[in-house]
């Protein structure tokens, strides 16, 4: 790809997608330095790896497209995790007055909300890319994010900081959807 073949709105996500990257970046090497449960910070270590080896990629991508390969980097959650469901004596949760005061769970949340801000800027970002080789390798990596804090949630799940509250009558507002009818259906009399 030569990158004076991009449009302007390309550059200009291109842009907010690889400062977006940076800023996850840096934020990861601070949180780097206060996690302290090893769980978290194995997560941690491997997540940083792989974004910055995503963004290396989307470097390489615009700047020399022949070392590009067809294959975008794909972040893999291995886990046969089951989500707790509902709500069990929740913690309180506040702004903490100082870095010192800050939790595991306050940074996992925080590591979360990186990711799922990302992938927000990612996917945003290639809704306005014509190039398709750029778009899918956007694409892939807003799932990378996406995948990424899958990982985070389920860490946080297991040790009570993520609980997944439930409606009491959710079924009766789920089951009120049926499937749309097909042409066959519909020249039937569908009711």
């Amino acid at each position: 790809m030569n990158t004076e073949q991009l449009g302007a709105h390309e550059v200009l996500e291109l842009h907010e997608v690889l400062t977006c990257a940076i800023n996850s970046i840096n934020q990861f090497h601070i949180y780097e330095t206060l996690v302290t449960d090893e769980s978290l910070l194995e997560i941690l270590h491997h997540q940083l790896n792989f974004m910055i080896n995503e963004y290396n990629q989307l470097i390489q991508l615009t700047q020399k497209p022949e070392t590009m390969t067809e294959g975008k980097s794909t972040y893999k959650v291995f886990s046969e995790f089951v989500p707790r469901y509902g709500l069990d004596n929740p913690m309180q949760v506040y702004p903490k007055p100082s870095i010192q005061n800050m939790t595991d769970q306050d940074l996992a949340q925080g590591m979360l909300s990186i990711h799922k801000s990302s992938a927000v800027v990612k996917m945003t970002a290639s809704l306005e890319i014509s190039n398709k080789n750029l778009r899918d390798t956007i694409i892939q990596s807003a799932k990378n994010c996406s995948d990424q804090a899958y990982e985070l949630f389920e860490y946080m799940n297991r040790r009570g900081f993520y609980q997944v509250p439930t409606l009491v009558n959710q079924n009766d507002l789920l089951a009120k959807y049926i499937e749309a009818p097909n042409e066959d259906q519909l020249r039937n009399g569908f009711q």
